[in-house]
């Protein structure tokens, strides 16, 4: 049973985009026969030590490890942790008067759960987290439950439980309590609004671990488990996770230089010297014992990058520069356009060493030049780039577009891009839409693509082996 559990969490990490080598596979298998197993959180540790090698992946790995090793089963008795190891081993119903709570609450109804509140705003005002994190439990069995698929089963939800109990309405009695221990207002306020936070993020964490008890673990892992950053649909970004992938630009941009320049190392060597090495086998017979080779004349690419900074791309598009402009020495020379309906070169934006935050807020405010109707339409801004910037264009410079390829059905000016092409040495097109998207819509991915082949790059890990490839 253990072995099944340690086979299928290493499976899901790995699919979750954590890299875990067999190595690190059997090490984590040996590390267990050292400790106590039914120390949850010794466990958790363990696991964590061995499997876990970045920061920004410990979210997603604590996630799936409380889906593969639950803290409780149904509404049975708790292990150690259900707060991230703030809590220690208790059953659910332990503390003395429990017995009839549970027994009231076998009632959802309007006096069970006025009962209910009652007992969970003296929780949070005393901020007894063991307690909290009891109720939690209780309030989803109760006020969360809905009819499942099938006769005889049920499935949970922690926004039906929420919207019964309505925690934030306990606010203003968490508060009062917290000015008369001496609190400020609006130090009271922010204690209260994390209170409840920590119920409703313990209330929902119930649901998800009773829905996989119920559908099974590799049913919702998937849906439940957000993708690690460099995984993330540059799409499907939220704010926080924006702020998190600007400050791992640099370092990644780092890391990538620093592979690259080892790969050059190790191809020192340019092509065979055929005449060379003829010429030196005749000391050996004719046999050529030495090869020679001719001088490596390494080529670094001219990039022009031609940006979409319409809404729906926007980050995609800034992140793609940042990257750029962070490996800049990588290139030849470094040019870049953003564009709406209209071109506006933001070359001067890049500076070395300017602070990140500045760099985001020039690029804003002069891409909003590129916009002169509001409406993305890629035809125009290529026959506006033809037209204002034909010095961009060269034999040594490679043309990289980012952008969904949605202008919104506007001509498409191909003759424009046909011009770009003949221009230039080599041509990309980066689309952040997943491939099956391409072609619905206003979308015109394939009649660009037969100019300019196009690759989808949804996350930072395939843009950072795009940048690679190029390179």
């Amino acid at each position: 049973m253990i072995l099944d559990r340690h086979i299928g969490f290493v499976e899901a990490l790995r699919a979750a985009g954590l890299s875990v080598s067999l190595a690190e596979d059997i090490d984590a298998a040996r590390a267990l026969t050292h400790i106590e197993l039914d120390d949850r959180e010794t466990v958790r540790a363990v696991y964590a030590a061995t499997l876990c090698k970045r920061d920004g992946h410990r979210p997603g790995f604590d996630q799936l490890f409380d889906l593969w090793f639950p803290a409780l089963i149904g509404d049975g008795r708790m292990g150690a942790g259900i707060a991230a190891g703030e809590t220690e081993g208790y059953e659910l119903v332990t503390k003395e008067g429990d017995n009839e709570l549970a027994q009231q609450l076998a009632d959802d109804g309007p006096q069970a759960l006025e009962e209910f509140r009652e007992e969970l705003g003296r929780a949070l005002q005393d901020d007894d987290r063991q307690r909290i994190a009891e109720l939690a439990i209780f309030g989803v069995g109760q006020f969360g439950a809905l009819p499942g698929q099938g006769p005889g089963r049920s499935t949970w939800s922690a926004y039906t439980a929420m919207k019964r109990i309505r925690p934030e309405d306990l606010a203003f009695r968490i508060m009062q309590g917290l000015e008369a221990q001496g609190f400020g207002e609006e130090e009271a306020r922010a204690v209260a609004t994390r209170r409840i936070a920590t119920f409703t993020g313990l209330s929902e964490a119930d649901a998800i671990r009773r829905i996989a008890q119920e559908k099974g673990v590799e049913q919702i892992q998937e849906t439940v488990v957000r993708p690690t950053l460099d995984r993330l649909d540059f799409l499907s970004m939220r704010r926080d996770d924006i702020e998190e992938l600007r400050r791992q630009i640099y370092p990644l941009a780092r890391r990538l230089a620093t592979r690259l320049t080892q790969e050059h190392h190790a191809k020192r060597r340019g092509p065979l010297d055929f005449r060379r090495t003829v010429r030196a086998s005749i000391a050996t017979g004719g046999v050529p014992l030495t090869t020679h080779h001719k001088p490596k004349r390494p080529h670094k690419t001219e990039l022009v990058v031609f940006c979409d900074v319409s809404g729906s791309v926007a980050n995609f598009a800034a992140f793609t520069l940042l990257l750029v402009y962070a490996l800049r020495e990588q290139f030849g020379k470094v040019r870049a356009f953003t564009f709406v309906d209209d071109v506006v070169e933001v070359t001067d934006q890049f500076v070395p060493g300017g602070d990140l935050v500045d760099i985001m807020t020039g690029l804003v405010e002069q891409s909003a030049q590129a916009a002169r109707f509001g409406r993305t339409n890629y035809g125009r801004a290529f026959s506006k780039f033809v037209e204002k910037y034909p010095d961009a264009l060269g034999p040594k410079a490679s043309f990289l577009v980012l952008g969904d390829a949605r202008s919104n059905y506007a001509d498409l000016r191909l003759d424009a891009l046909r011009t770009i092409v003949e221009g230039t040495r080599k041509q990309w097109w980066l689309n952040p839409e997943v491939r099956r998207n391409w072609d619905t819509g206003d979308s015109v991915a394939t009649r660009y693509n037969d100019l300019v082949p196009m690759v989808e790059c949804r996350n930072l890990t395939q843009l950072s082996e795009f940048v690679h490839d190029i390179l």
